[in-house]
């Protein structure tokens, strides 16, 4: 989303959600959009905080839901479970997402999803939701890269239909050196982001040593991190994790949070409760993203997201 206020829709239908979504959130909104990204506010004035408010990605402009739709469940080879399950539950899901307030669409070529959250998206305005991929920049049996972000930006939006991503990541930095090993791949981002193609850029960390290059690096406008309580699925403990998360925010990064459940193996409200007050509590993250793969679950994690957050 390139401006959140934007909330012209063909149906009113969104228009009437960003509308009560808006009431809600209240100050909350308007601090997000002047650039806000999660600090506490001033104990004269405290702000509730909400799973749908939108918040600003950096100085980038991009605004986004603070919670993300997550699509890449099981995913891997261009095929996931948002993926597998058909154009009329996926719409379906997404849309039910939307009219929550959930603006934000993580996805990835990796995922195989563009085509399926397109079609979710086809009736929709523009202005009204944010699209997020991600480069795989390593040849496999599926993907052969071009080396670069051009030809694979440039596919990416006529999958969308769209003339812009509003963030595009280069996909599971998994060691140290990513910024030279990708250089080509940074400055054609680079490039599209000038163009107007993209509107913010940076990496998934998957590698300890690839996060902490990343909390400095001044390329980097959004990271996803691994992170929850219990050190599930992560690169480290939650302490060395948080730290490294704690310096990325105070450097103007903006930190989504992956595996907030441990890539589901939190099972009990208790464990996901605890792990979201812990990344919340702390101020770990910008926002985060869930792959939710019901109706139920979208309302679920807004409704513990929205505690964790009180």
């Amino acid at each position: 989303m390139r401006d959140a206020r934007k909330t012209q829709d063909t149906s009113g239908r969104l228009d009437r959600r960003q509308f009560i979504t808006t009431a809600l959130t209240g100050a909350g909104a308007l601090m997000a959009t002047s650039g806000w990204t999660g600090g506490t506010a001033s104990a004269a004035t405290p702000q509730k905080r909400r799973a749908s408010d939108i918040v600003t990605v950096g100085q980038t402009g991009v605004k986004i839901s603070r919670l993300a739709q997550g699509t890449g469940v099981r995913g891997g080879a261009r095929t996931s479970a948002h993926s597998r399950m058909g154009v009329k539950a996926s719409t379906a899901l997404i849309r039910h997402g939307l009219d929550q307030g959930i603006v934000l669409m993580d996805t990835a070529d990796l995922y195989g999803v563009h085509a399926s959250v397109q079609t979710a998206l086809a009736e929709v305005n523009r202005d009204n939701y944010a699209i997020l991929s991600k480069i795989w920049p390593r040849q496999e049996f599926w993907n052969s890269p071009s080396g670069g972000a051009r030809r694979e930006v440039d596919r990416f939006r006529k999958e969308y239909k769209t003339d812009h991503l509003d963030i595009c990541l280069i996909h599971c930095m998994t060691h140290s050196e990513w910024p030279k090993t990708y250089e080509r791949i940074r400055d054609e981002l680079s490039e599209l982001k000038q163009e107007g193609a993209v509107g913010a850029v940076g990496v998934s960390c998957h590698d300890l040593g690839a996060l902490k290059v990343a909390a400095t690096h001044p390329w980097v406008d959004v990271i996803f991190s691994r992170i929850n309580n219990q050190g599930a699925k992560m690169d480290g403990t939650p302490e060395v994790i948080s730290a490294v998360l704690k310096q990325a925010r105070a450097n103007g990064k903006h930190v989504v949070g992956m595996k907030i459940f441990g890539e589901g193996t939190f099972k009990t409200s208790e464990e996901r409760d605890a792990s979201l007050k812990y990344v919340f509590g702390n101020e770990l993250v910008d926002s985060i993203t869930i792959g939710m793969l019901t109706q139920g679950e979208i309302d679920n994690s807004i409704q513990r997201v929205n505690k964790a957050l009180s």
